[in-house]
């Protein structure tokens, strides 16, 4: 039951920008240890990104850099088992990695999302989100402190190691195979997506200029599990703005979509925003 979970938070809708990373170590299925810092991520702050964790330009300020702080996060990753809670946290700490020419990590990642929607059949469809999982299982952290988030994850991981009798390494092998969709929850309904994707259960919306046509970018997002819809609402989870766009949001009008998002999300609703590069990535992800 040995692994280590790890978090970070962004500055704005560049996942490379990372503003604050933590890990925490887990030995037979308890907190052995942990690890948190600011980083300066060399980059604006969105007001949006600052509403939601609270970090600004004046809370880095004479923080480390990522470069500074990469080999601190190298010694605690390599070899290991990763746990994060969706794989935003593995395509940030990568891209983060790819900005400043560094070597990637070697590491073996484990979604807990993945996992928690094979351990607990009610949450194979939908509700796998941190908040919701931590407040199911109850366990009480400070969501999006990175290294609550982190510890948070990585006691799901402990508990489905519990209660299944899986071990971490089963797990690995696990979440590579199909959902057991005959312990659906009655009643359930799928809307949208492939239901074995990495992202099931994600509702996006697409704005901006894309490089590829909207149609194309459309059907990866549903081959990972996305359900596309045209325009941001109450369902919303993930809106995709064009790369052109997301460097130009510094000081730059938004878009009328991207706009709706930021004033559900300051009304409490779970929106990620994140450039068109960042979602290929993330979509091109396999466990």
């Amino acid at each position: 039951m040995d692994f280590v979970a790890i978090d970070v938070e962004t500055a704005n809708p560049d996942v490379a920008s990372i503003c604050q990373i933590g890990i925490v170590a887990f030995e037979n299925g308890s907190v052995k240890e942990s690890w948190q810092s600011l980083v300066n991520p060399e980059d604006y702050f969105d007001v949006i990104n600052v509403f939601i964790h609270g970090i600004d330009e004046r809370a880095v300020r004479g923080a480390p850099t990522f470069p500074q702080v990469f080999d601190i996060v190298r010694r605690w990753l390599v070899r290991a088992v990763v746990a994060s809670h969706t794989p935003f946290d593995r395509v940030s700490l990568a891209r983060a990695v790819e900005k400043y020419g560094l070597e990637q990590v070697e590491g073996t990642w484990l979604d807990t999302a993945r996992v928690v929607r094979r351990a607990w059949p009610e949450f194979s469809q939908r509700g796998y989100g941190l908040a919701n999982i931590c407040s199911k299982l109850g366990i009480v952290f400070a969501h999006h402190n990175a290294e609550e988030d982190a510890r948070a994850a990585g006691e799901i991981l402990a508990r489905a190691i519990t209660e299944t009798g899986l071990t971490v390494r089963e797990w690995l092998e696990r979440v590579r195979k199909p959902i057991d969709l005959s312990m659906r929850p009655s009643g359930s309904i799928a809307i949208g997506g492939n239901q074995e994707g990495h992202l099931y259960g994600e509702v996006v919306v697409l704005t901006g200029a894309l490089t590829i046509p909207r149609r194309e970018a459309a059907q990866l997002a549903a081959d990972a599990g996305c359900a596309v819809v045209p325009s941001v609402g109450k369902g919303t989870t993930l809106l995709v703005v064009g790369d052109q766009d997301i460097r130009r949001l510094a000081g730059h009008e938004k878009s009328s979509k991207h706009r709706k998002a930021e004033e559900l999300i300051a009304k409490g609703q779970a929106i990620r925003i994140l450039g068109e590069s960042d979602f290929g990535r993330l979509v091109a992800l396999r466990a």
